[in-house]
């Protein structure tokens, strides 16, 4: 952290000039009324401010600025806002002819891969808050693999763990959270939840194929007010419509790549009369990079979006996946060292099918007032088979041990946004409910002693291990409010109420074997159920520095309930602590961001501090074993209280402007994300207080460089990640792997792609070098032990579109 007070420094540079006041006062060109409701629009504004009852907007910016002058019914005008004049007289003219429909599809196209969210933007209030919204149009990388580390290049903060080159799973993590299946993010499709159980187990899954996606919003910690009270924020994944100007379009992209891997995506979409359609089939299959780790995969999402009156609007969606994935287990440090391709478990397999549905329903009452309801259903489950034993023991040859999880979840939620003006200043209101049903299952026992995936137990009536229900009931209450205050300040203030209610019924067994002859067999019935109630509150501030620039702050309270498998899951590598509490705490960011030199540079620089209170993390136990006597297990409880304090910073540079390059023909960008961490536990026992937190990455680097001409683009990146623990204790190495050091690491990809009229070719190769290096050690599935990241490998893209 020794660069931490130069940044600080630098945070505290204000960039501007002496802001001045405009008065527009709108009036209808043939009555000579006051028009209330106009909006005025340009991209150097953050929001689209509306006049009040008496017709009037008032702005405060540093220079002249051209707008767009807009009410439904009227003409549009544009007027020069500039030091000369101070009040101007703006008349519109009704319309004469009446439009079935005025979409604004985009209000500003940006250049860069990625921006932050608007002040409000939809049914969301991003005011002051740490967001990145990312173009995937605009990105050129492996969609067919959904390499995170490129998909997610512009995130500063980010940790991201490599468990296989298929992309199957998203497991990112963020500030210290542990990154696997995204579990500590809110993670969305389209402002729905797309995760197992929202509550007590938000892991998520299932990822969108990245050809479907058409941009990916991510609010931090502070999306805890609007979308739930998770530490890490917001994923919500905005998948593509049809297009609007054609009936039809068909588009093909096919994938070859290294080690067996192939990958079709085929869509449809398409405008025909009031009622938009999308709709894509995928499949991916691949021998993996190493032994064992073969993957197959379908996919398949429906969208129909009908527009019933200018006012209202419904969207109908399905989507539905399923994978079969042979896991190869992990390795201990010697055995990676000596061939991190090697696998010494061939009968673990991974099953997930996902069925999700949704209808979305959008109302205007007026040009003020807008309704949104979703509601959702998720029907899924996930099986995992296999030998859960430590790495460093052979393979038993025995029945394998089969995890059945199902989950049968249906919500809704309703949000309300209004927009008015207090005196002369726009001013923002959301408020919405949520109300979310949850069942979720939990089967483990015996399976067979073969290599194949039959995923059935020998015993379903008594199984050997455990069998928990876990019925979880939510009701949410939110509202947060953008305040436009003179001179360039918003003031957000956030509540949140929560109401929370989680249950288990189920019994698990203690079973000792000596051989092949069971010894010990105790059941233990369990029964819990746990009401709470709670409130989180939140504040943002920004002050607009001059038309492109701004300061931020955000302070914004978080709350995650325990995890259904930190309760039923039996592993002989882990015990888990009965009595573990619910975790809580707060994010806090401070920071400045915009743009510089005539948007020669995109910049997002911040300080943030997370309060991390009764963390959940792996420490060490004594306990006796009938066979054994006394040993040292790994245990999962609640560790202590922690902090995570640290930079994140984001630099984006368009050369091209930057160089005056006049051939619209050349894009040519440069970007810099580097964080630096520092995590440590405040409070808790003697061998974690004062110990580095897991999964935080002291130093974290990635940067590249983006060039297009014509129909050719080119991309390069380097990502360096420093040495970090896997565990509270900072263990250095241990026997079975399943605890020890992340070392350094760096790689590079490389992509290439080639535009002829309807034709796409793309190529590239990801982990240019072939670097050895691993991102995780597990404690049970994909594992246990060291999971190796993969090898070098390569693909080729063709795309059609008709």
């Amino acid at each position: 952290m020794k660069y931490v007070f130069s940044c600080i420094v630098f945070l505290g540079f204000l960039v501007g000039g002496q802001a001045q006041s405009y008065i527009l006062q709108f009036h209808d060109a043939q009555t000579g009324a006051p028009i209330s409701g106009a909006m005025i629009y340009s991209d150097q504004l953050d929001e689209m401010p509306m006049s009040g009852m008496d017709g009037r907007i008032t702005l405060s910016i540093d220079s002249a600025v051209s707008v767009i002058c807009m009410k439904e019914g009227y003409q549009t005008d544009e007027i020069l806002l500039s030091s000369k004049d101070s009040i101007y007289k703006v008349n519109l003219t009704a319309l004469q002819i009446k439009l079935d429909e005025v979409m604004v599809t985009e209000q500003y196209e940006s250049d860069f891969n990625s921006t932050k969210l608007q002040n409000v933007d939809g049914f969301g209030i991003y005011a002051a808050k740490k967001s990145e919204l990312i173009n995937l149009n605009k990105l050129l990388t492996n969609k067919a693999s959904n390499v995170a580390r490129e998909v997610y290049s512009s995130v500063p903060g980010l940790n991201i763990w490599e468990n296989d080159g298929s992309g199957l799973q998203l497991n990112i993590g963020a500030r210290g959270l542990n990154p696997n299946r995204s579990a500590h993010f809110n993670t969305r499709q389209n402002g729905y939840d797309i995760s197992a159980d929202a509550l007590g187990y938000p892991e998520s899954y299932y990822t969108p194929p990245l050809q479907a996606i058409e941009n990916i919003q991510m609010v931090r910690g502070a999306a805890s007010l609007q979308f739930g009270p998770q530490f890490g924020g917001l994923i919500n994944f905005q998948l593509k419509e049809g297009p609007r100007d054609q009936p039809f379009e068909f588009y093909s992209e096919n994938t070859l790549g290294s080690f067996g891997m192939f990958s079709t995506y085929n869509s449809i979409g398409g405008q025909k009369g009031n009622v938009n359609y999308y709709g894509y089939l995928s499949y991916k299959t691949g021998k993996g990079w190493r032994e064992n780790e073969n993957f197959d995969q379908w996919g398949g999402y429906g969208m129909i979006d009908w527009k019933i009156t200018e006012k209202w609007d419904v969207k109908l969606e399905q989507t539905a996946m399923k994978y079969l994935a042979q896991q190869p287990g992990g390795l201990v440090d010697f055995q990676f060292n000596q061939n991190p391709r090697q696998s010494l478990r061939d009968r673990n397999w991974f099953s997930v099918n996902w069925m999700l549905s949704a209808l979305t329903t959008d109302y205007r009452f007026s040009d003020h007032t807008a309704y949104n309801g979703r509601f959702f259903f998720l029907h899924a489950g996930r099986k995992s088979l296999g030998d859960l034993s430590p790495v460093n023991r052979p393979d038993p040859g025995r029945e394998r041990e089969l995890i059945d999880g199902s989950y049968k979840n249906l919500g809704h939620e309703s949000r309300i946004i209004h927009r008015y003006t207090i005196g002369n200043q726009l001013a923002t209101l959301l408020t919405g409910v949520r109300v979310y049903r949850g069942q979720s299952n939990s089967d483990q026992g015996l399976g067979n002693d073969g290599d194949k995936p039959h995923f059935q137990f020998l015993n379903p009536k008594d199984l050997e291990t455990a069998s928990y229900s876990f019925p979880s009931w939510n009701t949410a209450v939110f509202a947060e409010h953008l305040f436009n205050i003179k001179n360039g300040w918003t003031l957000t203030p956030g509540v949140r109420f929560e109401f929370i209610h989680t249950a288990m019924d189920g019994y698990y067994k203690q079973r000792v074997l000596s051989g092949n002859e069971v010894i010990v067999n105790k059941r233990f019935n369990e029964n819990k159920s746990n009401g709470r109630s709670f409130a989180l509150l939140g504040l943002g501030i920004a002050k607009k520095l001059n038309n492109e620039t701004e300061a931020y702050l955000n302070f914004s309270q978080n709350y995650r309930s325990i995890n259904f498998t930190d309760l039923a899951i039996i592993n002989p590598s882990l015990k888990v602590d009965k009595s573990m509490k619910d975790e809580q705490g707060f994010n806090a960011d401070l920071g400045v961001r915009g743009y510089l030199w005539e948007k020669m540079l995109r910049f997002d620089l911040s300080l943030f501090y997370l309060r991390y209170n009764d963390r959940i993390g792996i420490s060490y136990l004594t306990e006796n074993d009938p066979r054994w006597g006394d040993r040292l297990v790994t245990y999962r409880t609640n560790v202590g209280d922690a902090r995570v304090w640290g930079i994140e910073s984001y630099l984006e540079a368009d050369f091209v402007n930057a160089l005056n390059i006049e051939n619209k023909a050349v894009r040519w960008h440069g970007f810099l994300n580097l964080s630096m961490l520092d995590g440590k536990y405040i409070s808790g026992g003697t061998d974690v207080t004062g110990k580095e937190i897991e999964n935080v990455p002291p130093f974290n680097l990635k940067t590249g460089l983006q060039f297009s001409w014509k129909r050719w683009s080119f991309k390069y990146q380097y990502n360096l990640t420093q040495q970090h623990y896997s565990d509270a204790t900072n263990s250095i190495q241990v026997a079975d792997a399943t605890r020890g050091i992340i070392p350094t690491y760096s790689v590079m990809d490389t992509s290439m792609s080639f535009h002829y009229k309807n034709l796409l070719f793309q190529t590239g190769m990801n982990n240019l070098l072939d670097k050895h290096y691993f991102t995780r050690r597990a404690l049970s599935y994909p594992g246990p032990g060291i999971i190796p990241a993969p090898g070098r490998s390569m693909y080729l893209t063709v795309g059609i579109t008709l």
